[in-house]
């Protein structure tokens, strides 16, 4: 599992910077790239996110990844920050192509290895 930089929007002042990562299964997953943040996980809803830690190269890696729902879980939420915080990650990746629960568990499961757990 790695993450695979998007060069699409390179260049494009304003653009959302946009990455991807393949999966166990060879799939990839694009993602939003954002600055971790408490206030910024408030506003997602039926998404995959991966929290990220980067480097002196440049290189992702992987903390953790969560799954949120329709309804914010606002302590829940802030817990997972302060954790992943805690563990170094500065970035959070989004994933929001998956449209049901099942096909987020689905996405966790294929993204996460023996190093990785998934809240």
């Amino acid at each position: 599992m790695r993450e695979e930089r998007l060069r699409t929007t390179a260049g494009i002042r304003g653009a959302l910077e946009l990455s991807s990562w393949r999966g166990r299964s060879g799939r990839r997953y694009v993602v939003g790239v954002h600055p971790l943040s408490a206030s910024e996980i408030f506003e997602l809803a039926n998404a995959v996110i991966l929290a990220v830690r980067r480097d002196g190269g440049g290189t992702a890696r992987l903390i953790d990844l969560a799954t949120v729902g329709e309804r914010p879980r606002g302590r829940s939420r802030a817990a997972w920050v302060a954790a992943v915080c805690a563990q170094g990650a500065t970035e959070m990746h989004v994933h929001r192509l998956a449209a049901t629960d099942a096909e987020r568990r689905a996405i966790i499961d294929d993204l996460r290895d023996e190093e990785v757990r998934a809240s």
